[in-house]
């Protein structure tokens, strides 16, 4: 049964957040605003759910996904280790709307880094977000919309890309927002890839 959950200024209401959490970890896909602007969201660690959303959005196979997590504790679960400057750079834009790229060679997560041993990550400001992913785990978060169409700035929007193919529906009004700022992290250095949301 498809579910859209209760609007709310500032994100969802817990009670539809708590609706959402189960079903994302329980292995669905859903609609949820971001703090960007809404996303198709699933868990980063399933892997029949990850390829639903390449199916679903008709993305590009060879294109990686931003994964979303609620803490940095989140990076050890796809084998990524922070050094001291990088975990001090990593605080220093997160939480943000700052999506950060880093090695990943587990072959293991070749379903997210489609052999790009990389994966980018953002930790979302918003705390029902992140309350949200302490339940759920990381979520690959890409755009509501097809690959090559305009990003969906309503549910509305977001329904008529995915109809009944996705479990929920989380409204939370119109969202407008630009991307979040992209960068490359490695051995303590920084290299803006995508300035955006974010001026660095």
């Amino acid at each position: 049964m498809k579910k859209t959950l209760t609007k709310k200024k500032e994100g969802i209401s817990l009670s539809g957040g708590a609706f959402a959490a189960a079903l994302l970890g329980a292995g669905a896909v859903g609609v949820l605003p971001t703090d960007t602007i809404y996303g198709i969201v699933g868990s980063a660690l399933n892997k029949e759910t990850v390829e639903r959303i390449y199916r679903l959005r008709r993305r590009n196979r060879k294109k990686p996904m931003i994964i979303l997590v609620g803490s940095l504790g989140d990076l050890k679960k796809f084998g990524v280790a922070l050094g001291p400057k990088e975990r001090a750079l990593a605080r220093r834009v997160w939480p943000g709307k700052v999506s950060v790229i880093l090695p990943c060679w587990s072959a293991r997560f070749a379903y997210l880094h489609r052999g790009t041993k990389s994966l980018a990550f953002r930790m979302p400001e918003p705390a029902w977000l992140r309350a949200v992913l302490k339940k759920t785990g990381p979520l690959v978060a890409p755009s509501a919309n097809r690959e090559g169409e305009p990003p969906a700035k309503t549910i509305n929007e977001a329904k008529k890309y995915f109809g009944a193919h996705v479990e929920f529906y989380a409204d939370a009004g119109r969202l407008v927002s630009a991307p979040s700022t992209l960068v490359a992290l490695k051995g303590g250095e920084v290299t803006v890839l995508r300035e955006a949301a974010v001026k660095l």
